[in-house]
């Protein structure tokens, strides 16, 4: 049998995106996994979009929230690692829509010591209203569509959506994380347990992602690039609160001038 996936899901007050991204998981060739979406104290819509997906049973589907207290996007994550049962956590953001092939090749990528950063094409405001209003399915697009609409100037890339075997040139960067998000990333369970999950002393927008990766390659877990295989399909939205950036910087500042590598407020906060 084949290991399990856990796909994390985080969304908060975006159903109409949750949606999109659950049709495109329930798509996949990969059937082995499990789909937690981990929501930052939405409103009763989204539970209502949960919901509905699991009634249809495409996949195993839990729903984690938390109440609202603000962006706090490494907590939840870290509450739904806790309740998740695979081996290897995908993390996905509510906004991006996998296609077919999305969690066959992180399964194809993943291995022990490694974690995987994937990429995603960034979809204009028009596209993306037209996407969610006409229950339209980029997710099953060909070259020809997703051309035309680049040069409408609503994609701002397509070369990530072909599918290139890269061998050992995905090993190339094992310490670079600064061009890595956590919008497309998966992470082995036993990875996440040495570093203690997401660190939740990151409230607010921004770096809660670079600062697990830094503590991951600390602890001696490299960068895979999971370019031109692993590609989601970034819908569009308003620029976030960035008010706690400057704050979150610092606090990533001093994680990577120190020595740390479990997080302050991680895994282990959550049955203390």
């Amino acid at each position: 049998m084949a290991e399990l996936i856990s796909v994390i899901v985080a969304t908060y007050n975006r159903e109409d995106a949750l949606d999109a991204v659950l049709r495109g998981l329930s798509r996949q060739i990969d059937r082995d996994f499990e789909v937690l979406v981990a929501d930052d104290g939405s409103g009763p819509a989204t539970a209502q979009v949960i919901a509905a997906w699991a009634a249809r049973r495409a996949f195993p589907l839990a729903h984690v929230r938390h109440e609202d207290q603000g962006f706090r996007l490494a907590e939840i994550r870290n509450r739904a690692i806790a309740k998740c049962l695979g081996s290897l956590c995908i993390f996905l953001d509510g906004d991006c829509i996998p296609r077919p092939d999305f969690v066959a090749a992180h399964r194809r990528l993943a291995e022990p010591g490694w974690f995987v950063a994937g990429n995603r094409i960034l979809l204009g405001q028009a596209l993306t209203a037209r996407i969610l209003n006409e229950h339209l399915e980029p997710e099953l697009w060909g070259r020809r569509t997703w051309l035309a609409w680049r040069l409408r100037g609503e994609v701002n890339r397509i070369a990530p959506l072909a599918a290139l075997p890269l061998g050992p040139l995905r090993r190339l960067g094992p310490t670079a994380w600064r061009s890595a998000r956590g919008t497309n990333l998966a992470i082995r369970r036993d990875d996440l347990a040495r570093v203690d999950g997401f660190d939740a002393t990151f409230n607010g927008w921004g770096r809660e992602d670079s600062d697990i990766m830094v503590r991951l390659i600390r602890a001696g877990t490299r960068r895979k690039d999971g370019r031109f295989a692993t590609t989601v399909l970034h819908l569009w939205h308003p620029e976030f609160d960035r008010s706690r950036l400057a704050e979150n910087e610092r606090m990533l500042a001093d994680v990577i001038g120190g020595a740390r590598v479990r997080a302050v407020r991680g895994l282990s906060a959550l049955t203390a």
